[in-house]
């Protein structure tokens, strides 16, 4: 099985997507000519020409507008956000039409939209341009929102994404473009709402979703190398639909939990697990949970300081140790 960057497992996906549907288009800032602010469309335009993949002018309220009417059409767009903090300029579209349009139509309209991009923090470049959305897109219904942690995630996903007759957004993160992992060659989809047990465990269960999956897997290296913990690692993958049953199966095992994120602690994805937890697993904790999340702040710009602001392997370890 080779191995290939998460960036590229994502090309992969749109690619066989645009081959397999020619209702597929991809429409976003500098993702044709130039090949996308990230690369993650390298070569589609070439391949698959300007009526498939289309540059948008500096404006997501309008064409993310025009997206969604056009997949009201039957248009399966996929719309690249150069970062998901840009979205916010995009709300009416994005939460209030895309999510509500099939509920207010009686089931007659879909809005068959994925809309994708960079959703972290950690790489420097300020306030503005490093929000983790998903708690926002989550809290509305008839929105579904997924957070590839892997390669494999990445490509599966988004496959299935495309698919979908909802809205699908898709918030990567810059920091895991460039990593690899084994990818098949063949074709395979992941469906939505349906977390991964990224590695077994039995003394304590570490819930995490994107890049903090990573962060979670180290973690539970360094538990395992000095302390001798075994450290369940759970992959959320889908925000919403949540795998509530893979949540709750986990800590009835393990008898504990923290839930780590890099979203911002404050009606952040951990207080919705944890209040999942405290309802269906509660007679099973053995101690109280714990959340690792980053500091409720605006995203900090110095490199020294936002290093402490985003949750890394020791805070994740301290908190395990605090509970075991």
């Amino acid at each position: 099985m080779p191995s290939i960057t998460y960036r590229k497992a994502l090309n992969d996906a749109l690619a066989e997507e645009l081959e397999r549907d020619e209702n597929v288009v991809i429409i976003g800032e500098e993702v044709a000519e130039y090949n996308g602010a990230y690369k993650v469309t390298e070569g589609l335009h070439a391949r698959f020409g300007d009526k498939r993949v289309v540059d948008a002018p500096i404006s997501e309220a309008g064409f993310i507008g025009m997206g969604i009417g056009a997949s009201m059409l039957g248009v399966r767009p996929v719309m690249e956000l150069m970062f998901w903090s840009f979205a916010y300029v995009a709300f009416d579209q994005i939460i209030n039409n895309a999510a509500s349009v099939r509920y207010m139509a009686g089931g007659t309209i879909n809005c068959p939209i994925v809309i994708r991009g960079p959703a972290n923090g950690g790489t420097n470049v300020g306030a503005t341009h490093s929000h983790t959305p998903e708690n926002f897109i989550a809290n509305t219904p008839g929105l579904k929102v997924v957070c590839p942690a892997t390669a494999y995630d990445a490509k599966g996903l988004m496959k299935t994404a495309i698919r979908d007759n909802d809205p699908v957004y898709v918030m990567e993160n810059t920091l895991l473009y460039g990593q690899k992992w084994e990818v098949p060659e063949e074709e395979y989809t992941i469906p939505l709402g349906v977390a991964d047990i990224k590695k077994e465990g039995s003394d304590i269960s570490l819930i995490a979703h994107g890049r903090a999956v990573i962060t979670s897997l180290e973690a539970a290296r360094i538990l395992e190398e000095e302390d001798g913990i075994k450290a369940e690692v759970v992959d959320l993958r889908s925000i919403r639909p949540l795998d509530e049953e893979a949540i709750v199966k986990s800590v009835q095992k393990t008898n504990r939990a923290v839930i780590v994120e890099e979203n911002k602690p404050f009606c952040g994805v951990g207080a919705q697990i944890a209040s999942l937890l405290q309802y269906q697993a509660f007679d099973y904790l053995d101690a109280p949970i714990e959340r690792v999340s980053a500091i409720d702040a605006p995203q900090i710009y110095a490199k020294p300081l936002e290093d402490i602001q985003i949750p890394d392997a020791a805070r994740v370890v301290a908190a395990a140790r605090r509970i075991l």
